[in-house]
């Protein structure tokens, strides 16, 4: 199992700090989820029905109805190197690490995230795997240069396969809408923007064969009947979702400009986190967490991911502990 954000018990566990008394943005999760109605009875009573509505209402969200819903994302990103052709594989790194981890019985080629080093790699490679904006870096591609490089890919029987988990702040730059083009596959999830990872829940958006075949691998029920009622009811309110974008772009500027004015002024990332390498980011992890506060620490680069503080309070306390001796020696 590769390491991921939240695993707060073991922090707590580790610092000898209760679990309640903990800050995490270790996790890139909207700190203000969706509110979830009261399930029905029902919904846990009865197997999941696949006419229920959810795929016509993730259809309205996403722009297309060429789509399969699957038990979160991860799911997909397991399953997808045994259905797609293809042996040299390009993966722009830093990346989720679960993307690398999944394709790595083929010919792996890790290169960096920038546009130039992606398009002279296209020719050489027959599937490209992107996350955008990437995780943890925080770089984002363009519409028009992700369908250039599809294109290039698609017409020797290439394939895209784009990550779009934190794209839902920004969805102008997002493919869904070109879902259903050969060789083209993108990756949604309700996790972050709606800050519902517990359900569980994610979407493949891409060719009827593909999905048709990872229909087959994953098998009936791919989703439980409650993540299907409260994914849909998330997919439809669309005054929550244009009240959540406004905010958690207004939280991401003020969480860059924060780490900004504490010494760390090369962090960048979408509206749902702020990165940056540092070259004693575990120290200052450590420092960080021994304030009871949890952030994403990455080796290679060395680099911190911060998510977003929930109230004011939060944002305070983290102003606070950036301002302490222990830290602010290694913003200098």
């Amino acid at each position: 199992m590769l390491e991921h954000g939240g695993r707060l018990r073991r922090a707590a566990s580790d610092y000898g700090i209760p679990l309640q008394d903990w800050l995490d943005l270790s996790t890139g999760i909207n700190p203000t989820p969706w509110p979830v109605p009261e399930i029905p009875l029902s919904a846990w009573h009865r197997l999941p029905e696949d006419d229920d509505g959810l795929e016509a209402a993730a259809a309205d969200y996403y722009g297309t109805d060429q789509l399969l819903a699957v038990a979160g994302s991860q799911a997909a990103i397991q399953s997808l190197p045994a259905l797609i052709p293809g042996a040299r594989v390009t993966i722009p790194g830093p990346t989720y690490a679960e993307h690398p981890h999944a394709w790595r019985g083929t010919t792996l080629q890790r290169i960096d995230a920038s546009v130039g080093s992606i398009d002279a790699a296209i020719d050489a490679t027959d599937v490209l795997v992107l996350v955008n904006p990437n995780n943890p870096s925080g770089e984002h591609y363009d519409r028009a240069q992700l369908l250039a490089w599809h294109r290039r890919l698609a017409s020797r029987g290439g394939w895209l396969v784009i990550d779009e988990a934190f794209i839902d702040t920004a969805p102008s730059n997002s493919l869904a809408a070109e879902a259903g083009r050969p060789g083209l596959v993108v990756l949604r999830s309700i996790g972050k923007f709606f800050g519902l990872a517990g359900a569980r829940t994610g979407f493949v958006l891409g060719p009827r064969e593909l999905r048709a075949a990872l229909a087959e691998r994953l098998g009936p029920w791919a989703v439980s009947g409650p993540a299907r009622i409260v994914t849909q009811a998330a997919l439809r309110d669309h005054a929550w979702q244009e009240s959540a974008r406004t905010r958690l772009l207004a939280q991401g500027r003020r969480l860059g400009a924060l780490l900004h004015a504490a010494g760390f002024g090369n962090a960048r990332g979408p509206a749902l986190f702020q990165w940056f390498e540092h070259p004693d980011a575990d120290t200052l992890r450590h420092r960080l967490a021994t304030h009871g506060i949890l952030v994403r620490h990455f080796d290679s680069p060395a680099s911190l991911r911060f998510g977003l503080p929930a109230l004011e309070a939060d944002w305070l306390r983290l102003a606070d502990a950036l301002d302490t001796p222990g830290i602010k020696d290694l913003s200098r």
